[in-house]
């Protein structure tokens, strides 16, 4: 009777926490389902707040359609021109469907007097330059603008105080150009067209105020417990993160370099050497001069003159620097994409 007893009173204590435990699990899903309702009322609001009507939808698209539009079509128009020929364009003007179609103005480019194997000789050295300085001047800037960054850096102030010298005073052409020539004696070579134009401390200061504002000290002091090294650190997590503004310094840079053509004018004597840029200017003074000194140079000098793609060759010049250029924005604008969705720490 007495165990009985006592396997009653069991049965009834677990009866009793049996039902304590569906309690307590109901007042759990009430209170889940509470805050859920609270969670998708706020992003039914934000969601509200942040959509826009369908009308104002198709308004935006057209509106930004048309500034797309507005941004291509002329360098389409300059394709198209570049493409007509000569005669067409001064007897009936510039059009989106020209009279008569000529390749005339590439031909002269590529072919007048020789300059064909010049002109893809100075396509690799001007992308050569482009590829090699950019590296180079991302690797010297943020590597520097990273040290600057950091606290525990002693010297930071006084670089830093380094750096922004340049910005306000330079020493002028004939300085630069003796220090690259008599100091360094890089005339004549690639790096006349990379040292002068590698470095910039305006630079320098966007990516330190971006390492600053963006890397986490947490995050760096969490891989110092752990045993990385500061070149750890700076590979391994500064650098993903920071990938947005290491892109965007680079387009500047493969702009600087691709448009370049002051430092081949002055460092740059060698034929093998003259970057696109430069060629292409040259070819143009040439065409300049023929046109204006048609009569000094004879009939058959006039012959020439009046047979020269003068406006079209103009336009083929634009054509074939700026294309190959536009190719590297997808490739950088892939970096952006990238480099926004990289992790981070939440605090």
């Amino acid at each position: 009777m007495h165990s009985s007893k006592k396997g009653g009173v069991l049965k009834m204590e677990i009866i009793k926490e049996n039902k304590f435990q569906q309690q307590e699990e109901v007042v759990l899903e009430e209170k889940k389902s509470f805050f859920k309702r609270i969670f998708l009322a706020k992003d039914e609001e934000k969601n509200k707040f942040n959509s826009i009507s369908k009308p104002a939808n198709i308004a935006l698209n057209i509106l930004f359609g048309a500034l797309a539009a507005m941004c291509i079509i002329p360098f389409i128009f300059v394709i198209i021109i570049s493409f007509t020929s000569e005669q067409s364009l001064q007897m009936n003007g510039y059009k989106f469907w020209p009279e008569e179609w000529s390749l005339n103005a590439y031909k002269y480019i590529f072919g007048a007097g020789g300059t064909g194997p010049q002109i893809f000789k100075a396509y690799g050295i001007t992308i050569l330059v482009t590829i090699s300085g950019t590296l180079l001047g991302l690797v010297i800037m943020t590597s520097f603008a990273y040290a600057l960054s950091r606290k525990n850096f002693a010297y930071r102030k006084f670089f830093t105080k380094l750096i922004f010298i340049p910005m306000l005073f330079s020493g002028g052409m004939v300085a630069s150009y003796l220090v690259n020539t008599r100091f360094l004696g890089i005339k004549n070579t690639l790096w006349a067209l990379i040292l002068p134009i590698c470095v910039s401390s305006f630079h320098i200061i966007i990516l330190r105020t971006f390492f600053k504002t963006t890397v986490p000290d947490a995050i760096v002091e969490s891989a110092k417990i752990d045993g990385a090294s500061e070149l750890t650190v700076f590979t391994r997590i500064v650098l993903p993160i920071s990938l947005p503004a290491i892109a965007t310094i680079g387009l500047f840079l493969t702009l600087g370099f691709w448009n370049d053509w002051f430092n081949a004018m002055l460092y740059i004597d060698r034929s093998a050497l003259v970057p696109l840029q430069y060629l292409l200017i040259k070819i143009e003074g040439t065409m300049e001069f023929l046109a204006n000194n048609a009569a000094m140079l004879g009939t058959d000098g006039v012959s020439v003159a009046n047979n020269l793609p003068k406006d079209t060759a103009k336009m083929a010049i634009v054509v074939i620097t700026t294309l190959p250029i536009v190719f590297a924005y997808p490739f950088f604008q892939k970096y952006f994409v990238s480099g926004l969705t990289v992790g981070a720490v939440k605090e």
